[in-house]
């Protein structure tokens, strides 16, 4: 099942009522008029179906009851800062039956195995940023499947980050001196806005599939909570940048300050349709497959984990 994506940029009342999220809005609710008119504005969302919420007001008021349903239904809670990009994020403690069995699987996972699977994600990032440069632009991607068919065991040879020198160089046709930086210049908001997405998105369904989000196979930043996030979400990133070449086609001048109408657009993401296994599949789901094979790594059930690929073709 597909969980919906809900994003507040307004003030409202959050709560819950009978396992549903209640949406309430301050000026109805102060306003004077009847009752039933007040009642009749009353939004409701199941809270079961529901993946991620976003809030992003500072005058959202929510209940801890509410927090608490939307944490046991493994719900993504991002929360904003004062430019209005996602800074928190909120999940469960427990997502999954067999949750311990898993941890120690994940724990004691060999080195060996911790590198190969590294090899297979970023040889499908790889493979994933050349078939988005085949798609938006006219440059050569021979040398990225060279780069992604030689990656060895652990990525000794660091092609992941020569592919992120030619991947950038070259993606915005319209921007040849574009640099990748958190800080730096739009579109660098919307990949900023895309990826904290997909991470959310990951973040959840590996806590779903029972993972310690914090305890990565490549990334170990000390200060990192969601090392496994940001290691899984890479060939994943892919999809993101193809929706934020898409706004960019839609818009003259991207601002700093994203409008309702692009977040609306990256906030998408989590449905937007991807190949994994042979079949089509909207972004959630792949990324919940991609986090049940990677358990089923850890615990010797499986070598492989499940990644989605861009289709362009022949190469």
């Amino acid at each position: 099942m597909i969980k919906k994506t809900l994003y507040f940029g307004n003030p409202a009342y959050l709560s819950l009522r009978n396992k549903q999220l209640v949406i309430r809005l301050p000026e109805v609710e102060s306003g004077n008029m009847p009752d039933e008119m007040k009642r009749e504005a009353i939004t409701t969302v199941p809270i079961e179906d529901i993946g991620v919420v976003v809030l992003d007001n500072k005058q959202i008021t929510i209940t801890q009851g509410l927090v608490a349903a939307l944490l046991q239904n493994t719900t993504a809670l991002i929360t904003c800062d004062d430019r209005r990009m996602p800074t928190g994020l909120f999940l469960p403690l427990q997502g999954n039956t067999v949750q311990n069995e898993r941890f120690r699987s994940q724990l004691e996972a060999s080195q060996p195995l911790r590198k190969q699977l590294w090899q297979q994600t970023v040889r499908a990032k790889i493979e994933n940023q050349a078939a988005v440069l085949r798609l938006y632009t006219v440059k050569s991607v021979a040398r990225m499947y060279t780069m992604a068919d030689n990656v060895k065991s652990g990525d000794s040879d660091n092609f992941e980050a020569q592919a992120a020198v030619y991947y950038w160089k070259n993606v915005f046709t319209d921007i040849p001196t574009f640099i990748r930086d958190q800080n730096g210049e739009p579109p660098n908001n919307l990949l900023n806005y895309g990826y904290a997405i997909l991470r959310a998105v990951v973040a959840r369904a590996l806590v779903s599939s029972g993972l310690l989000p914090v305890y990565g196979i490549h990334h170990h930043n000390r200060y990192n909570p969601y090392c496994l996030a940001d290691d899984i979400m890479e060939p994943y990133r892919p999809y993101v940048d193809m929706q934020v070449l898409n706004i960019m086609q839609q818009y003259e001048e991207i601002p700093e300050n994203l409008p309702k109408e692009i977040k609306r657009d990256l906030l998408s993401i989590p449905v937007v349709d991807t190949m994994i296994g042979g079949k089509k599949r909207p972004l959630m789901i792949a990324v919940s497959e991609t986090t049940a094979s990677l358990a089923k790594c850890f615990a010797g059930e499986l070598r492989k984990i499940s990644y989605p690929t861009i289709n362009t073709g022949n190469r």
